[in-house]
């Protein structure tokens, strides 16, 4: 049994990616035994997190805990950059980071995105090991750093949403008259790529597609307005329905009755939607930016396209729309792949033995130093 710490911006329940993959890690590691302990610092302004270093409350509560071994979300990286120097000279304890994407890795531009990638190579050289949610990610860390990390690579699982969609349920799906439905699972922010898609999709025939966007309406507020405006600007107010967040049962739903997810981010470091959708049986329009390479093969469960490419994802859409052969063989091949992913399960497994390991060094070299 280990105590295990875990810090994190904000609560647990916020709807993204790598929210639900610290969730996820948290109840394997409880089912196998261990304590877990959340430590939850306030989401803030890139400098006022910086100075979260220089907090003594924030010092008091860390040595406050006793841990065995210490995870934080690579998030966390500013607000920890040099309190983890005088964390491991306090209590010694293996500081790992959860690394879902880098900041330094977004494709958004930035005239602090070297600022910003020098913090990130700082607290990344803090740390004692890393796991890492795909090897793109393992690989762009490792740059950032020039050299090798200790770690391992625990691919978030599909297996959440717990559906059993069979090959007969795909192929009435596809094969069903009516317009293409086209699923975006995402918070409406603008590194999510909907003004992209809404503006492909209004290439095609009203007539001939549906988008349901569920995903947080209330992240940036300014961008959905901007994507309202677009959508009334273009006359699709009854062809585009942003829905908002909904639970993971109501995710299934919408995947269930759709026929493809497209999500063209500017960057995704892999994207559990894309695992989600291909459970479902949806091949999926991913971005070329990120790690969705390592769980999609281009023309084959799905196509990529470039960030900003408004012109490929017109013609994927169509493509789809028009060959329900074509949507068919391919959302049965994403069902296919995912069925064949691990599970969290598998995936946490290896990180728990990595995290043992961590510890079990950790209490040898201690005792060794006390017998001393």
């Amino acid at each position: 049994m280990m105590r295990v710490g875990l810090v994190i911006f904000g609560s647990l329940d916020i709807l993204t990616g790598g929210y639900l993959y610290d969730r996820r890690l948290l109840d394997y590691l409880r089912s196998q035994g261990d304590q877990t302990r959340v430590i939850s610092l306030p989401l803030r302004t890139y400098p006022r997190h910086l100075a979260d270093n220089f907090s003594p409350s924030l010092a008091r509560r860390l040595a406050s805990e006793r841990f065995d071994v210490l995870l934080q979300d690579e998030l966390n990286h500013p607000s920890l950059v040099m309190l983890n120097r005088w964390l491991k000279a306090q209590f010694g304890y293996p500081i790992v980071t959860l690394v879902h994407l880098l900041r330094s890795s977004e494709r958004r531009a930035s005239l602090l995105r070297h600022a910003y990638a020098a913090v990130e190579r700082r607290y990344l050289d803090t740390a004692d090991a890393a796991i890492f949610n795909c090897h793109t990610t393992r690989h762009a860390a490792e740059g950032l750093l020039g050299h090798s990390i200790p770690g391992v690579v625990a691919y978030p699982g599909g297996d959440h949403l717990n559906v059993q969609t069979t090959e007969t349920e795909v192929a009435a799906r596809a094969r069903a008259p009516g317009p293409l439905q086209v699923v975006s699972i995402a918070n409406v922010v603008p590194g999510k790529g909907l003004h992209d898609l809404i503006t492909a999709l209004a290439r095609l025939p009203a007539r001939s597609w549906r988008l349901t966007v569920a995903g947080s309406l209330t992240a940036d507020r300014g961008y959905v307005k901007r994507l309202r405006c677009l959508i009334g600007r273009l006359g699709l107010e009854t062809n585009v329905y942003l829905i908002g967040a909904v639970p993971n049962q109501r995710v299934a739903e919408h995947l269930c009755s759709g026929h493809v997810l497209a999500l063209p981010s500017s960057y995704e470091a892999l994207g559990i939607a894309y695992l989600e959708a291909m459970r479902c049986g949806l091949p999926v329009i991913a971005t070329s930016a990120g790690g969705a390479c390592e769980v999609v093969d281009d023309g084959h469960e799905g196509f990529f396209v470039a960030p900003g490419d408004v012109e490929a994802l017109t013609n994927y859409l169509r493509l789809l729309m028009t060959d329900r052969e074509l949507l068919l063989r391919m959302g049965l091949a994403a069902r296919q792949r995912a069925a064949c992913h691990p599970t969290w399960d598998q995936s946490f497994q290896c990180a728990r033995e990595l995290l043992c390991c961590l510890v079990a060094s950790h209490q040898g070299r201690t005792r060794k130093e006390t017998s001393l």
